[in-house]
């Protein structure tokens, strides 16, 4: 009876030997005291601005983050809602914004393109901004001669830019592009600078209807931006 209890007791030690080291035992998985598990969650899509400086606030980093996986469906950041277009112009009123600049900037061209509604045409500048009128006439004229431009539409809208001038002190002219461009967009057919005199340069749009148009004035850079609705 005492052999059988020792030998009992001998086969016990190794077994709880290996309990108290954890090798191969339950919890050996276990993460170390002081260290939180890592969990893989699925990209949310919020991520930093490119560029954004290092040594942020790490409190609202975690709160940003926690916005973004609790805002929408699980494992997905809440979609933002799509900025408005604008509505197309409405008014056909002319526009008239009077503007001194110490030094009068340069045009140096235009852009133009179809937007929902209306179409844009953007006339550039180098320096700051300026006065400028946008008003309807009757034909278009090319300032000085006062020669038809010769481009036939349906309604005709001038834009003048004052104080400004289409070239350098050189002469040169600083506008690029040709002085006549075919638009082809819903309503705003040609574009014509039909003017670089006595400080105002000239914008002609040739329309295929009159309809409504808003000016708005640009920075950074400088340019006017006219829509035109179709």
């Amino acid at each position: 009876m005492k052999k059988t209890s020792l030998a009992l007791a001998l086969t016990l030690v190794p077994v709880a030997a290996t309990l108290a080291c954890g090798s191969g035992g339950i919890g050996a998985t276990a993460a170390p005291a002081g260290r939180v598990a890592s969990l893989s969650v699925p990209d949310t899509g919020a991520h930093a601005p490119s560029g954004a400086a290092q040594g942020a606030d790490p409190t609202a980093a975690t709160a940003a983050t926690a916005a973004a996986r609790t805002s929408g469906p699980a494992g997905t950041a809440a979609a933002k809602p799509a900025a408005s277009a604008p509505a197309p112009p409405t008014s056909t009123k002319p526009v008239t914004v009077t503007r001194n600049p110490a030094k009068p900037p340069k045009v140096t061209g235009v852009r133009f393109a179809k937007h929902a509604g209306f179409d844009r045409v953007v006339i550039d500048l180098n320096g700051p901004m300026t006065g400028y009128s946008v008003n309807w006439t009757d034909k278009l004229v090319y300032d000085g001669s006062g020669s038809a431009v010769g481009l036939t539409g349906g309604a005709y809208l001038q834009v003048r830019v004052t104080p400004a001038a289409a070239h350098d002190s050189a002469g040169k002219s600083t506008w690029k592009g040709p002085l006549q461009v075919a638009a082809k967009l819903p309503n705003v057919r040609h574009i014509v600078n039909n003017g670089d005199f006595e400080g105002m340069v000239s914008v002609g749009l040739v329309l295929g209807r009159k309809a409504g148009f808003r000016v708005l004035s640009q920075s950074g850079p400088s340019r006017i931006v006219i829509d035109v609705a179709h």
